[in-house]
């Protein structure tokens, strides 16, 4: 009764806290990129919250398929072609929105999805939002923590 109620009310609210949290922080990375990059333009917060809320929908349903698609290209390129994809990505939310939300050509979508990829990197990383984690180690490694199951992505710098 009760018990599987309440249950069910802290999964569906760390799933709500954690989709917003992940909103927020692809909010303001699209933000810096916005201040960064003088290619990408935005009316007003409520288009940029809305560009992003559609950015973050893209990725989770149209991305995994061009990543597939596109793998010999981005294994040939180590990796850099998936910056491509995400310019793309932010260049159809650009198509989506109109002129509420715009990037000016392929060369800002690039260079904006590049801000956007490190300053989500940096936030996710603080906040502990997301499966990112940057670890710089100096010297041997250190033994592995309780709470680590070591399943997770993991940068070694």
């Amino acid at each position: 009764g009760t018990v599987l109620f309440d249950v069910r009310r802290q999964v569906i609210n760390s799933g709500v806290k954690s989709f917003v949290q992940r909103w927020l922080i692809s909010t303001l990375a699209v933000l810096v990129a916005t201040y960064i990059i003088p290619g990408i333009h935005y009316n007003t917060w409520v288009d940029l919250l809305v560009a992003t809320l559609v950015l973050g929908i893209l990725n989770t349903f149209l991305r995994p398929i061009l990543m597939v698609l596109s793998l010999p290209l981005v294994l040939v390129s180590l990796g850099l072609f998936i910056l491509v994809i995400n310019a793309l990505l932010l260049m159809l939310v650009s198509w989506l929105m109109g002129s509420n939300f715009q990037v000016d050509g392929f060369w800002s979508a690039f260079f904006g999805a590049l801000i956007i990829s490190i300053v989500s990197l940096f936030l996710n990383s603080i906040t502990g939002t997301g499966e990112t984690r940057v670890e710089v180690r100096r010297g041997p490694p250190p033994p592995p923590r309780r709470d680590d199951d070591g399943k997770g992505p993991v940068i070694n710098v």
